[in-house]
């Protein structure tokens, strides 16, 4: 077996929502794999057919070499969006109970679950209550309850939605180690920043279909070239220079995107010209955000939010 996840033709509607459409794609074993797309692109449902929750009206998956996920779910940890832990119940107690659902003996889960918690630093909170736990913490420990059956393939919902500059560190690195340990991963996310750091692959959705999909440098590569600038100034005139197809400027920060063929050294002669203060001038392949806008027009903050992607 070489892929962890191979989807064909796979289509889910419910009543007249189509939230994934024809959807086709491959996870290689002991990768990163980036679920990238709006909100109600497709991409929760899509991950809940991987995990058996659901099953596709039209096309075929495969999962962990099996056609029928229910069938392999003690392989399989998923971390979902909507998030909870049992209020009065005592934070190892609470990682140990998720571990005895995918089958560990409570001795094992428990033994396994203070070991973790405790190695993530929470070995101080191992009698209180999860309703004491700061937000931080509680996402910590369903992070831990979801690898505690040491999953082959993890499954993570915007992982990194609400956490705090430390937590996100936090979670980038559990998502790398679990790489480095020949587990696979598929997260999604809305934020695309985050998947050009850490995944190998990725597959941008848009309203259920797949609009283009690969290697990270294979997706990036599609088209010209992108120069990352850190500047003070006024970038306006640079808007009218030929070759610059547009700009996706933050205020200090800018990535100009370039038509092909286009010399970025002409850019770096108008900059000087017009008396831009530069502190980096970046030769780049576009980013994701940049790939996902040229392919779908607009920019997945842009996109329209529809709540029934996740029935």
């Amino acid at each position: 077996m070489t892929d962890a996840v191979t989807l064909s033709g796979v289509s889910k509607a419910f009543r007249d929502k189509r939230a994934v459409d024809g959807l086709s794609l491959t996870v290689p074993m002991a990768s990163i794999y980036g679920f990238l797309g709006p909100n109600g692109a497709g991409k929760t449902t899509t991950m809940r057919m991987i995990l058996g929750i659901f099953a596709p009206d039209e096309g075929q998956l495969s999962v962990l070499g099996s056609q029928d996920p229910t069938e392999i779910r003690q392989r399989l940890g998923y971390l979902p969006e909507e998030r909870g832990l049992y209020p009065k119940m005592k934070v190892v107690d609470q990682v140990a109970y998720f571990g005895t659902l995918k089958g560990m003996s409570r001795g094992a889960a428990r033994e396994r679950a203070a070991r973790l918690l405790d190695e993530y630093g929470l070995g101080e909170n191992l009698e209180q209550t999860c309703q004491s736990l700061s937000k931080g913490m509680a996402q910590k420990a369903q992070i831990l309850a979801t690898l505690l059956h040491e999953p082959d393939l993890v499954i993570l919902d915007e992982p990194f939605s609400g956490l705090d500059p430390v937590n996100r560190d936090l979670m980038r690195d559990v998502i790398l180690k679990l790489r480095e340990d020949g587990h696979s991963v598929i997260f999604s996310t809305h934020i695309m920043e985050q998947a050009e750091q850490i995944c190998d692959h990725v597959v941008l959705i848009d309203g259920g279909r797949k609009i283009v999909d690969g290697p990270i440098d294979q997706v990036r590569g599609h088209g010209g070239g992108a120069v990352h600038l850190d500047y003070e100034g006024d970038l306006g005139s640079l808007r009218q220079m030929e070759g610059v197809l547009h700009i996706n400027d933050t205020g200090r920060q800018a990535e100009v995107v370039l038509a092909e063929g286009i010399d970025p050294q002409q850019v770096l002669k108008h900059l000087v010209g017009a008396e831009i203060r530069l502190h980096t001038f970046d030769l780049r392949s576009p980013s994701l955000h940049e790939i996902f806008v040229r392919n779908v027009g607009h920019s997945v903050e842009e996109a329209s939010i529809d709540p029934q992607d996740k029935p």
